[in-house]
């Protein structure tokens, strides 16, 4: 561990945000197993992160209930009946699209589950490749608005103007003409309940 990523999980706690160091992939996804009991649910958000790591299908394997949007025969209506379920889970998964050096956390959302998810769950965990670690806030909301939603909308096929366009042009890109990916910003600048969030850092490049 280099002396900044000490410095970013020093910076985390500072904000009553519990950091945890995996060296490695392997490491994270058995740091999520272990703040996860056996008999627990847990809501997730959409997260490319999740996916690389395979955390919802390991979950599963284990019996962990798991209110899964994207799971294979889940149309639209019961999609968003599952979102809804998993914000008032006992844990609530997810990954951050960018975090500053100084420890503000920022996500997008598009319905607005992710967020109330994140905002108001009994207990976050939020797992993170080093590749989102930008120098401060101002580079992680660029960051998440130029980089990650454009990459996102591309991957899901979301008809937005990052998709149309390639950059990002948020005072244009509104419905019904565009679906828009970031209607929602969320910062965590820090947290008020000790041992809410659990931030795992991964030693390696996740997710977009």
């Amino acid at each position: 561990m280099n002396d900044r990523i000490k410095g970013l999980i020093n910076n985390l706690a500072k904000r009553n945000i519990g950091a945890f160091y995996c060296a490695n992939a392997q490491e994270a996804k058995d740091k999520v197993s272990e703040f996860i009991p056996l008999g627990a649910s847990v809501g997730i958000s959409g997260s490319k992160t999740l996916q690389d790591l395979n955390l919802v299908e390991i979950l599963k394997g284990r019996g962990v209930k798991v209110f899964d949007q994207y799971g294979l025969g889940v149309d639209k209506e019961e999609g968003m009946r599952l979102r809804q379920l998993g914000i008032g889970a006992d844990y609530y998964l997810t990954s951050a699209n960018a975090v500053s050096w100084a420890g503000e956390l920022v996500f997008l959302s598009a319905f607005g589950h992710r967020s109330a998810g994140i905002a108001n769950a009994k207990n976050l965990i939020i797992v993170c490749g080093i590749n989102k670690i930008t120098d401060d806030l101002n580079a992680a909301l660029i960051r998440a608005r130029e980089y990650v939603a454009p990459l996102n909308c591309k991957r899901l096929n979301w008809n937005s103007v990052c998709l149309d366009k390639g950059i990002c042009q948020e005072d244009v890109c509104f419905p019904p003409q565009y679906k828009r990916m970031c209607c929602q910003i969320l910062i965590i600048e820090a947290e008020i309940n000790p041992g809410r969030v659990k931030f795992i850092l991964c030693q390696e490049n996740l997710g977009i």
